[in-house]
């Protein structure tokens, strides 16, 4: 599963090159080398992209990410890109990713909408990356 925030500042380029970090990004486990480590890991880890495992992708449109606090009581989401253009953008991300991963393999929800997500994490990573962030 993937949170997409797009923020105001966000272009093209920056969705392409999420995309392409995305479907590169080696975050599991090569099941046929063994771990290596005492940690429970079943087999290497950090060994293979999405693309390698033939995995699929939930992709959830998730301006929320750009909230900020940092003035009074409530929730602050200017930094967020604004509905069409956020759209668009979403929409480039999800093209680029069904152009790695297959058309069957990514699935996204309703832009915008007020959806429930279930997610169970399998292991201790959750991973943030901001494309306009070099330290990253």
């Amino acid at each position: 599963m993937i949170l997409v925030g797009i923020t105001s500042s966000d272009t093209k380029d920056d969705v392409l090159k999420l995309s392409k970090k995305l479907l590169a990004l080696r975050v599991f486990e090569d099941m046929t080398q063994p771990a290596g480590t005492t940690t429970k890991w079943y087999g290497k880890p950090w060994a293979k992209s999405i693309v390698d495992i033939e995995g699929e992708i939930l992709s959830v449109s998730q301006f929320t990410l750009y909230g900020t606090l940092k003035k009074g009581t409530k929730p602050d989401f200017h930094k967020a890109a604004k509905g069409a253009e956020a759209k668009n953008l979403y929409d480039t991300l999800l093209e680029e990713l069904r152009k790695g991963l297959g058309q069957d393999n990514v699935k996204d929800g309703e832009f915008g909408a007020m959806m429930d997500v279930a997610l169970v994490n399998d292991g201790p990573v959750t991973l943030v990356w901001d494309t306009l962030d070099n330290t990253l």
